[in-house]
C-alpha cells in the first residue's frame, strides 16, 4: 500500500473547503478530548486560530447557541463512541451565529489503544431559522415542504429533549447513590455536608455526625462468600432507614462504612439513642442461606456546634469517636471529647514529626545482648529502633511504631535504621568490639514489600552478620508468594531467619514448618515461669524439643535472674536474651560494656551448680 505523501497531506489543509478538526479523547468518556489539530477551514468558519484552538477541550466546538436538546444529543452520541451527523446553529468566536452541519468520525489506534474524533464542519446558507414568534404568526418561507421539514425536526428534537432531560436526571441520580444500597454515596455526602456546615454558620442549625463501621466485615466475607457480605450491608442499609427520618442523611462512604448526618434536637438524648439502638440491632446474629454468624458495629459520634472553630472537622472528630469505641472492644458507641480532641491533635503532630524524622535521620539503633549458654560469650545483638526525638528525648518504639505503620513510612523509618545500624558495626568494628553478628526485627507487612530485599542488599551489611526476626507470624500462612520469595532470598543471600516470640499463639506450628526459620525464639513470659511455677517448666522444654528436632538453635528470652539463666541453658536452651544480660543500650554503651568485660557477659558454671540446676528443673 503507498505512503500518502506530506506534500498531498499538506494540500488537505490547505484547499479542504470542510472545517477539520482532530482530538484525542478520553479511554473512559468519549465526550472528554482535546484538539489536537485543525484545518485551515476550520479557522476560517469558526474564526479561531490553530493556536487558539490546539489544547482547547472538545466545547469549543460547541458554543453557547446550540440548543440545549443538540447539545445533549451530542454528548450522549459522543460517549457512545457513535458516528453521527447534525445541523444547528452555532456560535463564532465573534459572537455572529450561523448554520452548520458537523459531523463526527471516531477513529482509535491499534497500536497505542488511543481514541480519536475527527469532525467535519461545514456552513450551510440559506437556513430557515423559528424564531420564538407565537400565535397564527408564520417564519416567511419559500417552500412549504421545506417548512414542515423543520417543523417536524424541531418536534424530534423538542422529543429527543426530553428524552435526555430524563437521562440526564437518572443519571444525576445515579452519581449521587450507592449502587448496592441505594443510599447517598460518598460523594452526595461531602456535598451535602458542605451544605449542612453553611447553613450551620448561617442558621446555627447544630448537627451531629454518627460514623458506622461494621466490626467483623471481612470475616463475613471470608467464611460465608462476597454474596453474602453484599446482603448484609443491604440490610444495615435498610436497618439506618428505618431508624431515621426524612430530615436525616444516611450515606455508605464505601465498603462496610457508613455515616449519618442527623439535625441536633433540644438535648443530644436522641443522638444517643439512636446510636445505642444501632449498636444493639447489630449484636442480633446474621443470617444468609441457612449459615449464621455474628458481625457487631461500632459507632463514633460528633457534633458540629455554632461554637466550633472549624466545623469542618466534625468528620474526622466522628471517626476518631470510632475509633476509640472500637479500641475499648468494638460492639459499642462513643461521643467525640475534649481527650480525643487533643489525642487527635497530639498523634497530628506526631505524624508531622515522624515525616521530619524520616529527613533529619533520627532514628537510631539500641542494642540488647544475646548470649551463648555454654560461653557465656555475646554471640548478637538484637537492634531496637529507637527515635531521637529533638525535645522529647529517646523515645521506644510504644511511642511512635503504630502512627509510622499507619502512615506507611516503616520503609523509611527502615532505610533509616539500616543506615545508621551500617555506621554503628563500622564504629564498633574499628574500636575492636567483638560483635559477630546483629538480629533486626521485621514485620509481615514489610516481607511482603518486594522492595524489601534490596534495602538488604543496599545497607552495606554483611548478610552473614545479620539476623532477621519475623514478627507476627501467625500471617504468614497466607502472605502468599512475595513473602515466600522473600524468604528465599534471604536465604539465598545468607542471612539467618528468626522466627520470634514462638508459644504465644503468635505463630503456628504449620509455618514454622513453612519458614524452617534457623532459629527460634521462644516467648519471654513462658521464661519468666520457670523459677517460681515448676508446671511451666515441661512445657518451655517442650518448645525446646521441637527447635532441636527441627535442627534448630533456641534463644531463650526474658532471661532476667541468674537462675533463670541456669534453667533454661540446662534444658538445652542454645542463647540466652534478657534484662539479666543488660537492658537495650545505646551504641556507646555497648561499646563500652564489651570493652570492660571483653565480651564474656556470664561465666561459665561450675560442674556442681550445673549438676543442682539439672535436679531443680527435674
Amino acid at each position: 500500500m503507498a505512503v500518502i505523501p506530506a506534500q498531498i497531506f499538506n494540500q488537505i489543509n490547505d484547499k479542504s473547503a470542510e472545517g477539520l478538526v482532530l482530538a484525542l479523547a478520553s479511554g473512559d468518556d468519549g465526550a472528554v478530548m482535546e484538539v489536537q489539530w485543525c484545518n485551515r477551514a476550520f479557522s476560517r468558519i469558526t474564526g479561531y486560530s490553530e493556536a487558539e484552538a490546539v489544547g482547547q477541550r472538545g466545547t469549543i466546538l460547541v458554543g453557547p447557541d446550540v440548543e440545549q436538546g443538540v447539545h445533549l444529543f451530542i454528548i450522549e452520541k459522543l460517549m457512545n463512541w457513535e458516528n453521527f451527523s447534525t445541523r444547528t446553529l452555532n456560535t463564532r468566536k465573534n459572537g455572529e451565529v450561523y448554520w452548520q452541519r458537523m459531523r463526527w468520525t471516531h477513529l482509535s489506534d491499534a497500536e497505542t489503544g488511543d481514541h480519536w474524533w475527527l469532525c467535519s464542519i461545514v456552513e450551510l446558507e440559506d437556513q430557515v431559522v423559528i424564531s420564538g414568534q407565537s400565535g397564527s404568526e408564520r417564519p416567511a418561507v419559500t417552500d412549504q415542504e421545506s417548512y414542515e421539514r423543520l417543523v417536524a425536526k424541531v418536534h424530534r428534537l423538542e422529543k429527543e429533549n426530553t428524552r435526555l432531560h430524563k437521562l440526564a436526571k437518572s443519571v444525576a441520580r445515579d452519581a449521587n447513590e450507592d449502587a448496592l444500597t441505594g443510599l447517598s454515596n460518598r460523594r452526595h455526602f461531602e456535598v451535602e455536608l458542605k451544605t449542612w456546615i453553611e447553613n450551620l454558620k448561617k442558621n446555627g442549625t447544630e448537627f451531629a455526625v454518627l460514623y458506622i463501621d461494621l466490626d467483623r466485615f471481612k470475616f463475613v466475607n471470608d467464611t460465608l462468600g462476597h454474596d453474602a457480605g453484599d446482603r448484609l450491608l443491604v440490610s444495615v442499609a435498610s436497618m439506618l432507614k428505618e431508624l431515621t427520618t426524612d430530615s436525616d442523611l444516611v450515606a455508605r462512604l464505601g465498603g462496610d462504612e457508613f455515616v449519618i448526618l442527623k439535625p441536633l434536637a433540644k438535648s443530644a438524648l436522641n443522638i444517643s439513642s439512636l446510636a445505642d439502638e444501632i449498636v444493639q440491632r447489630m449484636q442480633a446474629p446474621f443470617s444468609c442461606e441457612g449459615k449464621s454468624t455474628a458481625c457487631s458495629a461500632s459507632v463514633g459520634v460528633a457534633i458540629a456546634k455554632t461554637n466550633m472553630e472549624d466545623p469542618e472537622q466534625v468528620v474526622a472528630d466522628s471517626d476518631a469517636a470510632l475509633y476509640h469505641a472500637k479500641s475499648q472492644g468494638k460492639g459499642r458507641w462513643s461521643f467525640f471529647t475534649e481527650e480525643m480532641h487533643a489525642q487527635s491533635i497530639a498523634t497530628k503532630q506526631l505524624a508531622s514529626d515522624l515525616l521530619v524524622a524520616c529527613e533529619r535521620q533520627e532514628f537510631i539503633p539500641y542494642f540488647q545482648p544475646l548470649i551463648d549458654a555454654q560461653t557465656g560469650r555475646i554471640a548478637c545483638a538484637e537492634m531496637l529502633v529507637r527515635w531521637n526525638h529533638p525535645t522529647r528525648g529517646v523515645l521506644a518504639p510504644v511511642h511512635f511504631l503504630d502512627t509510622a505503620a499507619n502512615m506507611g513510612i516503616l520503609k523509611r523509618v527502615d532505610e533509616n535504621i539500616f543506615s545508621s545500624l551500617h555506621g554503628a558495626l563500622s564504629r564498633l568494628d574499628d574500636a575492636g568490639v567483638d560483635l559477630p553478628r546483629v538480629a533486626v526485627n521485621v514485620s509481615a507487612a514489610r516481607l511482603a514489600d518486594p522492595t524489601f530485599i534490596h534495602d538488604i542488599k543496599s545497607s552495606g551489611i554483611s548478610p552473614d552478620r545479620l539476623t532477621v526476626e519475623i514478627l507476627e507470624s501467625v500471617y504468614l500462612d497466607r502472605m502468599g508468594d512475595v513473602v515466600r520469595w522473600t524468604i528465599d532470598e534471604l536465604d539465598e543471600l545468607g542471612v539467618t531467619i528468626a522466627l520470634d516470640d514462638f508459644g504465644t499463639g503468635h505463630a503456628s506450628v504449620r509455618g514454622l514448618l513453612e519458614i524452617r526459620p534457623a532459629i527460634l525464639k521462644i516467648d519471654r513470659h513462658f521464661i519468666q515461669l520457670v523459677v517460681d511455677d515448676a508446671s511451666a517448666r515441661p512445657l518451655v522444654a517442650s518448645i525446646i524439643g521441637i527447635g532441636k528436632s527441627l535442627g534448630m538453635r533456641v534463644v531463650a528470652e526474658g532471661v532476667e535472674t541468674e537462675e533463670h539463666a541456669r534453667i533454661v541453658s540446662d534444658m538445652g536452651s542454645d542463647y540466652l536474651q534478657g534484662f539479666y544480660f543488660g537492658k537495650p543500650m545505646s551504641e556507646d554503651d555497648l561499646r563500652d560494656k564489651l570493652l570492660e568485660n571483653e565480651g564474656n557477659f556470664w561465666p561459665r558454671r561450675s560442674v556442681e551448680n550445673s549438676s543442682k540446676s539439672v535436679q531443680q528443673a527435674g
